[in-house]
């Protein structure tokens, strides 16, 4: 399986933008995926983690209320909706699977699978 992250970009605080993540390959929806982001110097931060039919998700503390995430195993994409953003969100943001389990995971080191990473960038 191999993923690919867009949908990054400059917006300004309290707007939006969504993620996608696509991946390739037949077994995409028996995976448990999660979204991450990094900025640099620092370590890669848990953002939001979806099970692998889609029925439960959770979030960071940080993000809860503002963020989403979603997935439609059809088209096999992920998303991350992200509302309400602030000048802290911004950082290089990763999709990722956890191929060793349907269930999600806050932890990075579950996750075997890193897409390329798009920018978010949110300016005061």
């Amino acid at each position: 399986v191999q993923l690919q992250a867009s949908g990054g970009g400059l917006v300004q605080a309290g707007g939006s933008l969504r993620l996608s993540c696509s991946g390739s390959g037949r077994t995409f929806s028996a995976y448990a995926m999660g979204w991450f982001r990094q900025t640099p110097g620092k370590e890669r931060d848990f953002v939001a983690t979806i099970n692998w039919s889609g029925t439960y998700g959770d979030a960071a503390d940080s993000v809860k209320g503002r963020f989403t995430i979603s997935r439609d195993n059809a088209k096999r994409t992920v998303y991350l909706q992200m509302n309400s953003l602030k000048p802290e969100d911004t950082a290089v943001y990763y999709c990722a699977i956890n191929s060793g389990s349907r269930s999600g995971s806050a932890a990075a080191s579950d996750y075997d699978i890193w897409g390329q990473g798009t920018q978010v960038t949110v300016s005061s």
